[in-house]
């Protein structure tokens, strides 16, 4: 261990002594790190290093039962729990689990590293797989649950272990640059006509690709508001506190440069929590920070099916930091509880 990381795993145990409830993430924060370089300093003590064969990982993981799957971005966690059905990686852009529960879509070129994580409290072992990117940021995180096969753990663990348990963990500093040109060097009414004649919501990102748009700008440009409306932040709240009064099943999109994670399904319980506000249901929690919400808007896409609404929030880069849609699927309408639920949003 060189002397910088030992520095640093050092300075970690002591944040964690003073602070013993405070995230790697957080702590990762203050001490102007990555998340994984951090973690990496736990090697070999809590943490094993995994070879970078994500998706040979990824496809065991059903083995362990049910888990619960971690996809995060700055502004809104989400967390599902349930077993890693239906792999499919057969496509070059994007690899899949599609069922009930995990439902996710991987960008598997933008997954670094992999490790093999046991977090040790007074009153438990916290076992996890954990992926991170080139730049160091947490793409995706399994957690067992005691529903989950420990013994299938530790077997995957001892398969996929790397040879390299070195403590260290290079990363790339990834620039977030958004360069959005201005609106009189778009053709707005060639958009706006596209946009009018979608047949499927899959095709508005390669309609942003086209007229070279960022997805904030989009909204602007729109053919109309009956295609995108902006609206006020505390929509937000309305529209999962209702849909939890009145049992409308929804998906909620949250994702990152590397994975998008989708749960599907009504939601129950709803609270605050200091500026966090959450979705606490035994299979599903949602953490969505408010005070870091910048723009959300109602966006209607045509398809073969018809409309399709959703509620899209974005951060003060423009990201996108979660979507809700009605619960639908391709050659089904959109339900007209959420159609209406909307409506009452405008």
């Amino acid at each position: 261990m060189n002397t910088a990381t030992s520095s640093l795993k050092e300075k970690w145990a002591l944040l964690k002594s003073e602070r013993p409830h405070l995230r790697i993430r957080n702590a990762a924060q203050e001490l102007e790190v990555s998340e994984v370089a951090l973690l990496a300093t736990q090697i070999p003590d809590t943490t094993i290093r995994l070879k970078s064969d994500f998706t040979a990982i990824l496809s065991e993981v059903q083995t362990l039962g049910k888990v619960m799957a971690l996809t995060r971005n700055n502004e809104c966690v989400h967390e599902r729990k349930g077993i890693y059905l239906n792999p499919d990686f057969s496509s070059p852009h994007a690899g899949l689990f599609v069922n009930a529960d995990i439902d996710l879509r991987i960008f598997i070129g933008q997954w670094a590293s992999a490790f093999a994580v046991v977090e040790k409290s007074e009153r438990m072992e916290r076992k996890s797989l954990q992926f991170f990117g080139k730049d160091g940021e947490a793409i995706h995180k399994i957690y067992l649950t005691p529903a989950s096969d420990e013994a299938a753990f530790d077997l995957l663990v001892a398969k996929f272990k790397s040879e390299d348990q070195s403590p260290e963990q290079a990363v790339e500093k990834i620039e977030i640059q958004i360069d959005e040109r201005m609106d009189d060097e778009i053709d707005v009414k060639g958009f706006q006509n596209d946009w009018e004649n979608l047949q499927d919501t899959h095709h508005f990102f390669s309609l942003l690709k086209k007229y070279q748009v960022t997805r904030t700008q989009a909204l602007r440009l729109a053919p109309s508001a009956h295609y995108a409306q902006a609206i006020d932040k505390q929509a937000i709240v309305t529209l999962l506190e209702t849909a939890a009064s009145q049992q409308i099943p929804i998906m909620v999109f949250v994702g990152n440069r590397g994975n998008i994670q989708i749960h599907t399904g009504e939601v129950k319980k709803t609270m605050w929590h200091e500026n966090w506000y959450n979705i606490l249901d035994p299979d599903f929690n949602m953490h969505l920070d408010m005070s870091k919400v910048a723009q959300t808007w109602i966006v209607r896409k045509p398809t073969e099916d018809g409309e399709v609404t959703s509620v899209e929030v974005f951060n003060e880069m423009g990201e996108i930091i979660v979507q809700f849609f009605g619960k639908r699927k391709p050659g089904i309408p959109e339900l007209t509880s959420w159609k209406e639920l909307i409506a009452s949003l405008s």
